[in-house]
């Protein structure tokens, strides 16, 4: 009687950790079906970017690339306008309205 006390004692750690392994792994699956972050993606980028470079060159490079401001390019129409607008300034008349047509159509 002493023996089976003594191994089930040992037994239902192990059975215990063997189940808590598996319900441990389980919450990760669904982790995958997220979309990545803005900064994994930017990661990604940067990472692809580098290409061959080692060391510290690499380093510097993925520090440089992953400390840059996104582009500033304007995004709504109402963006471009007043960039143009800001750009276009000292223009008057018929220069101004075909600098803006200029400015906006290369923008788009």
């Amino acid at each position: 009687m002493k023996k089976l006390i003594a191994m089930c004692a040992l037994v239902t750690p192990l059975l215990a950790s063997v189940a808590f392994a598996q319900s441990a792994s389980a919450p990760a699956a669904p982790a995958k079906d997220k979309a990545p972050t803005a900064q994994q993606e930017k990661m990604k980028t940067c990472n692809t970017q580098a290409g061959d470079k080692k060391g510290d060159e690499r380093k510097a490079f993925m520090k440089q690339c992953l400390s840059a401001k996104p582009d500033a390019t304007p995004r709504t129409q109402q963006e471009k306008m007043a960039a143009c607008s800001k750009e276009g300034k000292g223009k008057k008349g018929d220069e101004y309205k075909a600098y803006m047509k200029e400015c906006l159509s290369k923008s788009a």
